[in-house]
């Protein structure tokens, strides 16, 4: 694997180190469904610091849970309650922290390119959490891992993201990592969500759903971020639901079998139906993946912390 230091976006992150950390993240994957699962204290003596200044419960829990299973130490940091309320800088913050012998950050921010700004200012290990709209790597990985393990393959895969691409950091990240892995990405919204350069991006462009999911092996729905409605980028939440919301009438009128994922938190009965968001099992044309990729976010990121920290 190349030497990554940090892992800030997909972007610029090879084929082949994609592929070891899904490698690795299978083998983490295979020791979190043991009844006691025991794992080599790779990062004993490494404290990693979590700072979220959105609110999140999957990443940062799940960043929590693999590093404690490689025996790392976690610090949780909460921007309400810091100095930052105070006036303090983030790059103070850090460099505070990193006083403290921290080893790592994890962090998640409101401002697009703030995980990047961080690894000029410190010589620790970068993870990004998510930023602003730009990228959130880790989620984009285990997607890229759920579909692999279903599918057996990435490549030549037909994968169709849904919903508010223009915001989200999720599609871009995803977009990038599954691009590199040899799929075909599409994206569908209302041209009021499509991205400015999604033609520089080497996906497909949909804005009618049907004829997106028909086209598909598996479908990506992103959250509809709520404030879209008022913000001049949609009509209605209830226009958006009929024209973008994945049901069972939809699925069922193109007979087809569709994978679906969904970064979360969900919400139900807009972008995403409730039969829809829980169906595990068939039958139906549908099965949803959304717990499997809470299980597997903790593997990835047990593969990422030991890709970045354990050298």
């Amino acid at each position: 694997m190349s030497d990554l230091k940090h892992l800030t976006g997909l972007w610029n992150v090879q084929a082949c180190d994609i592929r070891k950390l899904l490698d690795m993240a299978e083998d983490f994957k295979k020791g979190l469904l043991t009844r006691n699962p025991v794992f080599e204290p790779a990062l004993s003596h490494k404290r990693i610091a979590l700072i979220f200044f959105e609110n999140s419960t999957r990443t940062r829990l799940s960043f929590e849970i693999a590093a404690r299973h490689l025996g790392a130490g976690t610090l949780n940091f909460n921007a309400s309650s810091s100095s930052i309320s105070k006036g303090e800088t983030l790059s103070d913050t850090i460099k505070n922290l990193e006083a403290m012998q921290v080893d790592a950050f994890v962090l998640r921010h409101p401002s697009s390119g703030a995980a990047e700004f961080i690894t000029n200012i410190t010589s620790k290990n970068v993870i990004n959490a998510g930023d602003g709209s730009h990228e959130h790597p880790t989620q984009a990985l285990l997607d890229m891992f759920t579909l692999r393990e279903y599918f057996g393959t990435l490549d030549g895969l037909k994968i169709i993201i849904i919903g508010d691409v223009l915001h989200s950091r999720v599609a871009r990240s995803n977009i990038y990592g599954l691009l590199t892995a040899g799929a075909e990405v599409g994206i569908c919204c209302p041209l009021t969500l499509i991205p400015p350069d999604a033609a520089k991006l080497g996906v497909s462009l949909f804005t009618n759903l049907d004829k997106a999911i028909a086209w598909a092996d598996t479908a990506i729905v992103l959250r509809l971020q709520l404030e879209r409605a008022t913000g001049g980028y949609l009509p209605s939440l209830e226009e958006y639901s009929v024209h973008y919301g994945l049901t069972d009438e939809r699925l069922e009128r193109i007979q087809k079998h569709l994978l679906v994922l969904h970064p979360g938190p969900i919400n139900r009965e807009i972008e995403i139906s409730n039969n829809v968001a829980d169906r595990i099992q068939p039958p139906g044309y549908s099965k949803s993946m959304l717990l499997e990729q809470v299980t597997n976010g903790v593997a990835i990121r047990m593969a990422v912390l030991t890709t970045l920290l354990a050298q």
